[in-house]
Order: structure tokens, then sequence, then C-alpha cells
């Protein structure tokens, strides 16, 4: 697998998870082959990806055998280490996505994940399972679905679940929007994520002789993404401005530990898109069950619709172009 990307930012609402499932769908057109792991126990994610009824059929399962929590329920009942995760091959307009479903219950695993992590010090074995899980299931969904890369989505918090997620990332992409309560997340998740990675690496260091695979628990800032600024003739309205320029000065302290002087977004190198506000695309693309640029006539797209479904396009082919440099995969041909 070429990569595992998290998107993550502790204050919630920016569209992180419709960024996560169209970037998925972007670059399952491009022809990788996509995992997207939902790990955000409100599992948003997987609704976008799923009808109504299939995720009713899968919800009312007791077994919870085809989500997350089915994996990692012999670990919360004490019964063993996870099972094999199922995953979901999910057709959208742009190609198959496999898809590892979320779960409500994923939160009664919160509380084993805080216990567990001082006791993976002392090379506790069940602990250090614990802990490892989201890392070990995603390695496993990827090999069974021979997926090229894996695409993380997580809840808004600073919390033990998130942590053991992000431990399982390779890279962190940075969602945002253009507000005062974006660059206070960013005050919190750079310096949870450096603590969270110098803590990792303590433990690799005691647990060298484990008899399972580890993971690096990397976590590499691959930069941000601003999500649905406000557009008057292309430019952004005077009341985000002031936020906007604080950004990259901002991004670059508390996610980079560096300075930078540079207060336009749209030529910070760790920018990584800007994206608009789409507006009407969106109620038609939840409608049609499709991402906004993959939108036809047929789905509602009329008239100028059509203009903006080819920007959205444009807008993330950029984005996963991207992504893919700052996370080291080579973009591939488009799949005919």
């Amino acid at each position: 697998m070429r990569a595992t990307i998290a998107f993550f930012n502790n204050k919630g609402g920016v569209g992180k998870t419709s960024l996560v499932y169209h970037l998925a769908c972007m670059y399952a057109d491009q022809g990788y082959s996509v995992l997207a792991v939902d790990l955000d126990p409100q599992a948003n994610l997987s609704a976008m990806f799923l009808s109504e009824e299939r995720l009713e059929e899968v919800l009312d399962d007791e077994t919870s055998a085809n989500t997350i929590l089915g994996a990692i329920k012999p670990i919360i009942e004490g019964l063993g280490d996870i099972a094999q995760p199922a995953v979901e091959d999910v057709e959208t307009a742009t190609g198959d996505v496999g898809l590892v479903i979320g779960d409500l219950g994923l939160s009664r695993f919160e509380d084993r994940l805080s216990e567990a992590w001082p006791k993976t010090l002392d090379r506790d074995v069940a602990a250090l399972r614990a802990v490892t899980a989201f890392s070990r299931i995603i390695s496993l969904a990827a090999q069974s679905y021979g997926a090229d890369i894996a695409l993380i989505d997580v809840g808004p918090n600073l919390g033990a679940i998130n942590r053991s997620a992000l431990i399982a990332a390779d890279y962190v992409v940075v969602p945002l929007a253009p507000d005062l309560f974006s660059l206070q997340g960013m005050r919190n998740l750079g310096p949870t994520l450096d603590l969270w990675r110098s803590g990792w690496q303590r433990r690799l260091e005691e647990n060298r002789d484990a008899s399972f695979e580890l993971p690096k628990g990397s976590m590499k800032p691959a930069g941000y993404v601003v999500l649905q600024h406000a557009m008057r003739l292309d430019r952004p309205v005077r009341a985000y401005t002031q936020w906007m320029s604080r950004i990259p000065s901002w991004y670059c302290r508390y996610l980079r530990q560096s300075d930078s002087s540079c207060s336009d977004v749209a030529k910070d190198p760790e920018c990584l898109a800007l994206l608009k506000n789409y507006r009407s695309l969106m109620p038609l693309a939840q409608e049609a069950r499709k991402p906004m640029f993959a939108l036809k006539v047929a789905d509602g797209a009329l008239g100028a619709q059509q203009y903006a479904v080819a920007d959205c396009y444009r807008d993330f082919l950029a984005l996963s172009d991207k992504i893919a440099l700052a996370c080291n995969f080579k973009r591939k041909a488009r799949a005919s």
C-alpha cells in the first residue's frame, strides 16, 4: 500500500467527511484501489457511501459482523485479538471504493483504549493489541481489498480512539474553515500530534520484540485544505480575509514547529487547496448519491451548474495530485 492518510481536525463542521468521500471517489476515478475507513463513531462517512436501506441492514445486525465494531469486538469482550475486518465494495459513479463501515458502538472502545495506553509501556501484550487494533485492521482490510491507498475519517476530538486511529496514519491532512475556531483547533492539534507521536515512539522502543507488526506512527503533516470559504467574484469576502491571512503562520507554528511570514493562503506551499462552497451542488449530490463532480443533467445539474460541476472536478483533481505529491505516491493514469 502506498500511503495511509488521516483527515483530522478537532474542530468539527469544516466539511472533513465530505472531503474524504470526494477524494476517495476522485482517486477511484484515477484508477487507484481505494480503501475508505470510517473511524468516526458517528459513522457519517458510511452514510455518504451507503444507501439508508443498506446502512440500516448493517447496523441492525447485532453481531456487527460487517462494521468496524465487529473487527474489534473480541478485544472489547476480552475474548482475543481482532477479527478479520469486513470490507464493503461500494459502487460509486467514478469506480468502486472499499469501505470499512463505521459503527456508533465504536464509542464503547474509548475506555478500553484509555486504560491500555499506559500499560503498553510495561509490555502488556493485551494492551498493545488494543492500541494497535485500528492499524492492524486497516492493514488487513487493505491487503484483502488490494488497496493502493487508505483514507481515514475520524471524529473531531482528541480522545483515545483518535489517538489509536492516528497511530495508523503515515500522513495527516488538516481540513480547515477560515474562522477563529479552526485556528484554535490547530493550536490544540499540533502539540497533541507531537505528544502522540513521541509517546508512540517510546512504546515502539519498549516493544521491539512484539510478536506482531507495530505501526510506525509517523503522522507526518501533509498540508491543509481550506473548505467552504465564502466567495464573491472568485475572491473571499472581507469577513473571512483576516482569518485566512493567519492560517499559514499558525499551521507552520503548531503543525510544523517552524516560522512562516506568508500571509497569503493561495501562495502557501502547505496549502493543498482552497475549495469553494459549491452551494446547490451538494444537495443534488446527496440526492443522487454521487460526488458533486460526477453530477449529470439527469441528476438535476442544469445550465450554469454544469460549469460548476466541471470546476469542482478540476479542483478535486488538483487536490488529489497535491496530496499524492505530499504523501509520496505517484498519480495513476485515469482509468479508461
